[in-house]
């Protein structure tokens, strides 16, 4: 986790602050507006894709990465990164104080962000139309999340992968059939022989090759966050991605990556083989598939670390601790999900009334 820079006001020497879904740079102590220069094209260029065989082999250059101070949170693992003299601080993600190591590390510096659009205010209104709408939620802890602490921006590191694939497979298709069949059933107490169709399927041994472009697969490169909460967010506008610069970050907090790049291509890997498995599937054809072995090979395989917006709350409620999180992009909100044990209590209630209604009113009949 990384304690971004400060950007100091010109006017008051207050710190500047990125807001979201501007282009500009604002001071709450004086009101002075900085306004972020527009990306050039040279800048676009320097967010490509790079190659995922020399990063792997620890050959790309020296101006990809960065030596940094960093720290594993000892209660969730994310990791801290400390600047300049700063040697203590706190994890956004826990609140358990963290103390700087004495060692450093070197880490791919990030190629690509998506700046923040949702402010503060409409991510905390998002989450709390999310809590509204489920069903036997406490009506209290909506409340109190209208009404809590401010929620805390956060820019979430992800890899993103590119390959061309070329997959041989083996398999059968399956071509329905139908037959007819006699069978003996009991109507008013009586025996009667009906006749009924039958589906028969006709397996036939198959094979053939499939290929495929596949362009930015996303992978998490945090274990801070569980990943269904992550993947309960997508999809995400990668085309809105901006070259990195500091700016963007200015106000907000930045995690390092904890998903190194090879199991970062190996997750890929393995979101590309699902895919592949269905065109596989499209391709053997007929009414049912049996897909069997399927070999892929893999080639112009490129990356890039980018930073992805997201609005964290947790809660404190009714003595649970309550985690949400929301896009800062869309507005999608994911969280652990409350239960309100009076209303589910009343529901039930309510249902043995209706049952009991229905009994009466068959009985009286």
């Amino acid at each position: 986790m990384q304690d971004v820079r400060h950007w100091p006001c010109e006017s008051c020497g207050a710190d500047l602050r990125f807001a979201p879904g501007q282009t500009r740079l604002v001071c709450d102590h004086c009101g002075h507006v900085q306004e972020i220069p527009a990306t050039a094209p040279t800048d676009r260029r320097g967010m490509g894709e790079l190659d995922l065989h020399a990063a792997l082999a620890d050959r790309l250059p020296a101006s990809a990465s960065e030596q940094v101070r960093t720290t594993p949170c000892p209660s969730c693992g994310a990791l801290v990164e400390f600047e300049g003299a700063t040697h203590a601080t706190q994890c956004p993600f826990c609140a358990t104080p963290v103390v700087a190591g004495t060692g450093e590390t070197r880490l791919l510096k990030p190629q690509a962000v998506i700046p923040f659009r949702l402010t503060e205010r409409e991510a905390r209104q998002a989450m709390t139309d999310w809590l509204g709408r489920l069903w036997f939620a406490p009506n209290g802890l909506v409340q109190y999340a209208r009404k809590g602490r401010a929620l805390s921006g956060l820019y979430v590191p992800y890899w993103t992968f590119d390959a061309a694939t070329r997959s041989r497979y083996t398999g059968q298709r399956g071509d329905a059939y139908y037959t007819t069949r006699t069978v003996t059933v009991e109507v008013n107490g009586r025996p009667q022989r009906r006749t009924e169709r039958v589906r028969q399927i006709r397996w036939t041994p198959v094979s053939g090759r499939v290929a495929r472009e596949f362009d930015d697969v996303l992978v998490l490169a945090s274990q801070s966050l569980p990943r269904h909460y992550t993947e309960a967010l997508e999809p995400w506008d990668l085309s809105a991605l901006e070259p990195y610069r500091a700016d963007w970050l200015a106000g907000f907090t930045a995690e390092g990556y904890t998903v190194g790049l090879p199991e970062g291509w190996s997750r890929a890997q393995e979101i590309m083989a699902r895919t592949i498995r269905g065109d596989v599937a499209r391709d053997i054809g007929g009414d049912e598939q049996r897909v069997g072995q399927v070999e892929t090979a893999y080639d112009r395989e490129t990356f890039k670390h980018v930073l992805l917006p997201v609005w964290m709350a947790a809660y404190r409620y009714g003595g649970k601790s309550y985690r949400f999180v929301v896009n800062g992009q869309t507005g999608r909100v994911q969280g652990e999900r409350p239960w309100s044990a009076w209303k589910i209590a009343f529901a039930v209630l309510l249902g043995l009334i209706a049952a009991g209604i229905a009994a009466y009113i068959s009985q009286a009949r």
